[in-house]
């Protein structure tokens, strides 16, 4: 199914039965959605999240329950700035620089209390949560549709600091698991673990990719993004 239309199709079944949350519409986003404690408590009950130390979670509201619980933990949580837009892109959350968590893991509150680091500063992410509109039970993941989670998980691995050692996790909706045959691209990133508030699964991992799709950028992510810049290899 095109990727588009099945964005649309779960966006509308969250909207019409009444399971999408705060902020809405869900349409366009990330969509927030009833159970997002649960699916939290699923993911933090798996091996994965025990192991982990360093996480990279996206900053959208259904994941907010996973930033909470991973400094809670003394996990240290790192969120990238809105389209990688500045020199130093990432924010790192640590607990111990950290007096508010409530508020630092928030959107608004993470600028203010994350700590701006440069992608060298990075250490090596032992998880990532990716923010997930639709997913399949084979590992496919499909964002909002521009592109920027896999672009960060790109950049993190072309510095060494993602690799077959990171898992790639995503909290959803039990409406947002599809069966349909999704064509992903490349670039896209496969999910090894899925938690709904109902269940986890465990995806067989697909191919990675190992560096940055250069040719599937356009001038106006390499013109806006200083990372890129960087390591753009031509």
């Amino acid at each position: 199914m095109e990727k588009q239309r099945l964005r649309e199709r779960v966006w509308d079944a969250l909207e019409e039965s009444g399971e999408a949350r705060f902020p809405f519409p869900p349409h366009g986003r990330i969509p927030n959605f009833a159970g997002a404690d649960e699916a939290c408590d699923r993911l933090t009950a798996t091996d994965e999240w025990a192991d982990a130390n360093v996480l990279k979670c996206n900053p959208d509201a259904p994941q907010l329950p996973v930033r909470r619980t991973a400094l809670r933990a003394g996990k240290t949580v790192y969120m990238a700035v809105p389209r990688l837009r500045e020199e130093h892109p990432f924010l790192r959350l640590a607990p111990e620089e950290v007096s508010d968590i409530d508020e630092a893991t928030t959107v608004s509150g993470s600028s203010k209390h994350g700590v701006p680091v440069g992608p060298d500063e990075v250490p090596h992410v032992d998880l990532v949560v990716s923010g997930s509109v639709a997913v399949t039970e084979t590992g496919g993941r499909i964002g909002k549709g521009e592109g920027y989670a896999d672009l960060e998980f790109a950049v993190l691995t072309e510095l060494g600091a993602a690799d077959a050692d990171t898992t790639v996790a995503a909290t959803v909706h039990e409406r947002q698991v599809v069966v349909d045959d999704v064509e992903l691209d490349a670039h896209d990133v496969p999910l090894d673990l899925i938690c709904t508030p109902e269940r986890t699964i465990r995806a067989e991992r697909g191919a990675r990719p190992d560096s940055v799709d250069w040719d599937a950028l356009g001038e106006g992510k390499l013109s806006e993004i200083p990372v890129l810049q960087r390591l753009d290899p031509r």
